[in-house]
C-alpha cells in the first residue's frame, strides 16, 4: 500500500455518514479524461488509486467512468453518493488498518467491529467486497497467525454470507513494501481460506506483491481462482505503469484470468510515471483482452 493509497483510505473514512453529493466542475482541476477505451469488458476493471493532485473526487470518478472503469476501490461512505450517480460501485470497502490485523487475538475486538460495520455498509449500498488484513507477524509463528485469522474470519463469515458481501484478505509482499506482514504467500492465504470454509471469505490477490514474493503468477491464479475474490495490478519492479517497461506481461495475465471465468474485479493500483489519466486509459486497454 503506497502513500497515495493510504491517504485515499484515510480520507475515505473521515465521514461516517453518506453525504448527498452532486457532480460539479471546479476551477481547481480542468484535466479531461481521454476518450472511452471500453472494449470487450471480459475483465471488470476498477481503480485503487487516489485522484490526481487538485482534481476533485467527483471529477476523477466521472473521468474513470468515461474510460470504462466499473468502480473505485477503497472508497468510503462519503464517496458513495457520487459513485451511485455515475453508475460506479465502491468495489472494495475499507475496514481496519493494515499492520494491526487478525493474526493477533488481542486485535480481534477492534478489527472485527470495523469489519462488521463495513459489511453492513457494503450490503446497505449493494457493494460486493470488504478488505481485511492479516497484520504484521510481530513475533508470531505462521501457524499461530493462521489459526488466529481463521478464528476471526469464522466469527464474521455468517454475517458476510447473510449480507452477500465477500471479505477479502489482501496478499502483500514482506520483502520490499510491507516488512513483517504475515499474509505474504498465496499458499498461506489459501490455507486460511480453506480452513474458514466460507464462499464469502477469499483473498485479494495482488499481482505486484506476489510477483515479488513468489512469481509464477498465471499458474498460481489458475490453481487458486476459487479462493480469489479481487485482484490488483502494478508493474514490477517499481510499482509503476503496467506497460512493456516492466517484467510482467499483463495481457497474458488478463487472458488467463478471463479464461477462468473470474467474476470479480481487477483493480489498477500502480503509481503512474506520467499523467495519471493517460496512464489509466492505457492500462484499461492493456487489460481489456
Amino acid at each position: 500500500m503506497n502513500q497515495s493509497r493510504r491517504h485515499f483510505i484515510n480520507g475515505s473514512l473521515t465521514s461516517a455518514a453518506v453525504a448527498t453529493l452532486t457532480l460539479r466542475t471546479t476551477g481547481t482541476a480542468r484535466a479531461e479524461a481521454p476518450a472511452s477505451t471500453a472494449g470487450s469488458g471480459r475483465i471488470k476493471q476498477t481503480i485503487s488509486m487516489a485522484p490526481p493532485k487538485n482534481m476533485p473526487f467527483e471529477q476523477y470518478a466521472a473521468a474513470c467512468a468515461k474510460l470504462g472503469y466499473k468502480g473505485i476501490d477503497l472508497a468510503g461512505p462519503d464517496k458513495f453518493a457520487v459513485l451511485k450517480e455515475l453508475g460506479l460501485v465502491a468495489s472494495m470497502i475499507p475496514s481496519h488498518s493494515l499492520p494491526v490485523g487478525l493474526n493477533h487475538k488481542e486485535n480481534h475486538a477492534e478489527c472485527l467491529a470495523k469489519i462488521r460495520a463495513s459489511i453492513e455498509a457494503a450490503a446497505a449500498n449493494g457493494y460486493p467486497n470488504v478488505i481485511c488484513f492479516s497484520g504484521n507477524r510481530n513475533g508470531i509463528s505462521d501457524d499461530e497467525g493462521a489459526s488466529n485469522c481463521v478464528e476471526a474470519l469464522k466469527s464474521v463469515a455468517s454475517l458476510a454470507e447473510e449480507k452477500k458481501v465477500t471479505l477479502c484478505m489482501e496478499l502483500l509482499n514482506s520483502k520490499v513494501n510491507h516488512k513483517d506482514y504475515q499474509c505474504d504467500h498465496t499458499a498461506w492465504g489459501v490455507a486460511v481460506m480453506k480452513a474458514v470454509g466460507s464462499p464469502r471469505c477469499k483473498l485479494l490477490y495482488d499481482i505486484y506483491h506476489m510477483q515479488i514474493m513468489e512469481g509464477d503468477i498465471i499458474n498460481t491464479i489458475r490453481q487458486n481462482i476459487d479462493y480469489i475474490g479481487h485482484i490488483h495490478t502494478a508493474g514490477v519492479p517499481g510499482r509503476n505503469d503496467i506497460d512493456d517497461s516492466q517484467e510482467l506481461c499483463y495481457p497474458a495475465i488478463m487472458r488467463a484470468i478471463a479464461a477462468t471465468n473470474f467474476t470479480g474485479y481487477v483493480g489498477q493500483e500502480f503509481g503512474p510515471k506520467g499523467d495519471k489519466m493517460t496512464a489509466l486509459a492505457k492500462a484499461y486497454q492493456i487489460c481489456d483482452v
